[in-house]
């Protein structure tokens, strides 16, 4: 066994390292160069995407000629395809254009496509991210608490759109001698648990808002809450993502000076 078994402040360290490696990768969030809705191009022709796309009652049908230059599951590609959401990563996309990686996406029913670009500019200006040292005071014993239904709430995204936060219960713990409490999605294959918050550190010294993803709850639903893993949202590393705000009641009235805080590049500027 690995002596970071037993040493949290070197565990927490190569977390942090396979983090910003995954971040900087060829077609990790800073490749991201943008997001596109298909409903706002009636016509089917979508800005620096190559050839004719339509939704259809199943997915989203695609038509490339020659000159398009597609390749689909990595041979060229001409015709007529309909796609579903591509749930593989970026980097294993089936469409690709040259170095793109174009990815069909969907979102309470809209559909659109992402395209990844290892030269966008955020990834060559990339210096990394600004994130606190493993501090053991952000590690709180912690329950889940599972809602009788699962609920939905609407919040604004980082798009400046309202969409549908699905939600499955909430997170206690204490800090500074009070009780708090998260909303949490569930994930529905392993159960998972997953916020975005807010802390008074937001737009400051932090992010506006970050990321949790504390783990699975065991059977009474105990789980340890670790502030030091905090992860900064996809939109701080592309402007093209999508994310949610924290719901009502998840902005944290403490200073979460723990994990992940903000871009290194946003440090130097200032903001």
């Amino acid at each position: 066994m690995s002596d970071d078994a037993d040493d949290p402040h070197a565990a927490w360290r190569e977390w942090h390292e396979r983090r910003a490696a995954a971040v900087s990768a060829p077609y990790g969030p800073l490749a991201l160069t943008g997001t596109l809705w298909l409903a706002d191009y009636p016509e089917g022709r979508i800005p620096a995407v190559p050839g004719h796309w339509r939704r259809t009652e199943t997915g989203v049908a695609l038509t490339a000629t020659a000159g398009d230059s597609v390749r689909l599951d990595g041979e060229p590609f001409t015709g007529d395809v309909v796609l579903g959401a591509d749930e593989a990563p970026p980097a294993r996309s089936r469409l690709s254009v040259g170095e793109l990686r174009i990815v069909v996406i969907r979102r309470e029913g809209e559909w659109g496509v992402r395209v990844y670009d290892p030269a966008s500019e955020a990834r060559r200006t990339y210096t990394g991210i600004e994130a606190t040292p493993y501090d053991p005071a952000f590690v709180r014993p912690g329950r889940f608490r599972p809602y009788a239904e699962d609920r939905s709430v609407e919040v604004e995204n980082a798009d400046g759109r309202a969409r549908g936060l699905g939600l499955g219960g909430e997170l206690a713990f204490s800090f500074g001698g009070a009780e708090h409490t998260l909303q949490v999605a569930v994930d529905a294959d392993d159960g998972s648990l997953w916020a975005v918050f807010g802390d008074a550190t937001g737009g400051r010294s932090s992010h506006r808002f970050r990321f949790l993803k504390p783990g699975i709850p065991d059977a009474r639903g105990a789980i340890a809450v670790d502030f030091n893993r905090s992860l900064l949202p996809p939109c701080a590393f592309a402007d093209h993502f999508i994310c949610p705000f924290p719901p009502p009641g998840n902005t944290l009235p403490f200073e979460v000076t723990a994990g992940e805080r903000r871009l290194k590049a946003a440090l130097a500027a200032g903001i």
